[in-house]
């Protein structure tokens, strides 16, 4: 019970800090939003987030994000000019991608079984689903709802046949945002080959930096196709895993996203402050 209501307490503490962040608000106004005291919200908020409310809401401006972004620019560019240099996160993950034939796609996951559910992460209440090859979706409910995120998933599958474990889903979710790396994660991606490509260029953004649309289409060789490469970021069905929300637009501004733009906000600042880890 107690785990639960941290986890509420901070998915509660990072939406409001994102929706007043140009406000700049104390930790006084911070914990008289939440609910709590100062003391236990300042102790919470460090042993989940590993930094201090005020240094969470400092990652958070604009100014922060260009300063990513430019940094990323340098990063991708010596990818671009040497290929794609380094496995990025690819060594951290055991991917199996498989590119959806035309029949494919028109039996929408006909003849397979996934498990999902519900459970709490540091951005709130989450829905993950897995086959026995890995995890094929990962969504957050926190300003959809989870009706909504649960609709997707079925969308997305929807001639799939679904069985639900929560205690199955919480324990993957532990294990996406524990960061411990003890154990690789295995994903199974189905897409087109064009969106495999994406996905899989996407890991090459290291932690605590930033790209552009028109960056990961050069990356991926197709420097006209900015439009078609946002198009495939925003079908990612593993979001966070597959971090298309370090993709931005070109001033700084975030862009889109699936999972709502407060959510996108408090993923990038919280990825500004975990050191890259």
């Amino acid at each position: 019970m107690q785990r639960a209501q941290h986890f509420d307490l901070i998915a509660d503490t990072i939406k409001w800090m994102v929706e007043h962040q140009a406000e700049q608000p104390d930790l006084n106004s911070l914990s008289s939003a939440v609910g709590v005291s100062p003391h236990h919200l300042q102790r919470t908020f460090q042993h989940w987030a590993g930094v201090s409310p005020k240094q969470f809401l400092k990652s958070l401006t604009r100014k922060a994000a260009l300063a990513r972004l430019a940094e990323g620019c340098s990063v991708l560019d010596a990818a671009l000019e040497s290929g794609l240099s380094g496995p990025g996160r690819l060594h951290d993950l055991l991917i199996s991608t498989d590119a959806l034939t035309p029949g494919e796609v028109r039996k929408h996951g006909e003849g397979i079984q996934l498990t999902y559910g519900f459970g709490q992460s540091l951005f709130g209440l989450s829905l993950v689903a897995w086959t026995p090859r890995g995890i094929n979706f990962l969504g957050f409910c926190q300003e959809k709802g989870a009706d909504q995120t649960l609709a997707d998933l079925r969308k997305q599958w929807s001639n799939a046949s679904f069985s639900e474990d929560p205690a199955g889903a919480q324990r993957w979710l532990d294990a996406i945002f524990s960061k411990s790396g003890e154990k690789p994660i295995p994903l199974w991606l189905r897409g087109s080959s064009f969106q495999l490509k994406v996905w899989e260029a996407l890991l090459e953004i290291p932690e605590g930096t930033h790209a552009t649309y028109g960056q990961m289409a050069s990356l991926i060789g197709h420097p006209g196709a900015a439009r078609a490469v946002g198009t495939a970021i925003g079908n990612n069905p593993v979001s966070f895993i597959i971090p298309c929300h370090r993709v931005i637009r070109q001033m700084g501004e975030l862009g889109g996203y699936r999972w709502g733009e407060s959510t996108k906000r408090a993923i990038i600042g919280y990825e500004a402050v975990s050191g890259g880890s």
